[in-house]
């Protein structure tokens, strides 16, 4: 996943979604989608599900698309016309408002900013390196770390330990069979995922609508271009290259935004979480059509634990919401029927 995706004010759109995400969101979400009477439930849940998924296979087929723009551009080349062509976009689109926004406002869109060009630019390295699919499963250990580590639940280890092996066969027990330093690039993108995950959860909660995303995208191009520049040079403004990167912008950053926005109206938060542990496969499949890169048995495996682990961390986090809110339910019938009683003897 070349660029987790947020769309304000909504909290996070990762793995750790469910953990890091809002309960307001989750159960508006849920009535939104389960509140149709007879049969229709259902069906309408199809649409928003098709919105995620298309939004997922939008970013993949887009990473893609980056990974052969490369050759003209190297990796940094790609980050710097990806986050700046997005950025004009999303500024366009978006227009937000500049004024009326505290110093701590700025710092957090700020951090933001940061995040995403960094995370961009380590996994664009990877790419370069080793196959897209094993460079977007290294990537999400990122977010299933942080959602393992925010929840403190003992279940969660085994989630973490059915990641850990996944991880291991992908590397064929000592990454002998990858490039280390891709792999190592993988690794840290998934570290400053973690990061972006945090900071748009609050940029999300500081900034209304998408006002935050395109500023921190404003921010992560400022911050991407004169390393392009210094890689790619004048490559960077030839047409074709322009048209490619645009492309990439497109399907990486704007559908795949609007797609979720749509979706996250509709959906609740731990079900487009789990969606999105699709990711891996999914940018497997894309290695496979777009660039040809082949996948071994002991390939799909991997991905296909660490997709199961990433499943079964957001599925944890959400047996306990509900655990909580039962219990929560519980108490408050207890006090009214305390009350009650109480009213009754005077």
């Amino acid at each position: 996943m070349e660029e987790p995706r947020t769309v304000a004010p909504a909290a996070v759109v990762s793995p750790s979604e469910a953990t890091v995400g809002t309960d307001a969101g989750t159960h508006t979400g849920a009535a939104r989608s389960g509140g149709a009477p007879g049969g229709k439930a259902p069906r309408r849940a199809l649409g928003p599900v098709a919105l995620v998924v298309s939004g997922v296979v939008s970013v993949q087929f887009g990473a893609a698309i980056a990974v052969m723009l490369m050759p003209r551009t190297g990796a940094l080349g790609v980050v710097s016309l990806r986050l700046t062509l997005a950025a004009l976009v999303l500024l366009v689109v978006c227009r937000p408002r500049l004024r009326g926004h505290s110093r701590a406002d700025w710092g957090t869109v700020l951090a933001f900013g940061a995040s995403l060009a960094t995370m961009n630019g380590l996994f664009y390295q990877a790419v370069d390196r080793i196959p897209l699919g094993a460079a977007v499963t290294l990537e999400f250990l990122g977010p299933l770390a942080l959602s393992v580590i925010v929840s403190r639940r003992l279940v969660n280890l085994l989630w973490a330990g059915l990641a850990l092996g996944g991880v291991l066969l992908l590397g064929g027990g000592g990454f002998d069979e990858l490039d280390p330093v891709g792999a190592a690039f993988a690794l840290g993108a998934g570290v400053m995922w973690a990061a972006y995950i945090i900071f748009s959860a609050r940029t999300g909660r500081r900034f209304p609508q998408a006002d935050g995303l395109a500023l921190a995208m404003a921010v992560g191009a400022v911050i991407a271009l004169p390393f392009g520049i210094v890689e790619s040079g004048s490559k960077l403004v030839v047409p074709s290259t322009i048209g490619l990167g645009l492309a990439v912008a497109v399907l990486s950053s704007v559908l795949p935004y609007t797609l979720e926005l749509l979706a996250l109206r509709r959906l609740p938060a731990p079900t487009f979480a789990i969606l999105m542990s699709l990711e891996p496969a999914i940018a497997a499949a894309a290695g496979f059509l777009v660039l040809h890169q082949e996948l071994s048995a002991t390939d799909a495996l991997a991905i296909a634990l660490v997709i199961v682990a990433s499943m079964g961390a957001v599925r944890t986090q959400v047996d306990r919401r509900r655990t909580r809110a039962r219990a929560a339910g519980d108490g408050v019938a207890g006090d009214r029927g305390a009350g009650d009683r109480r009213a009754g003897t005077e």
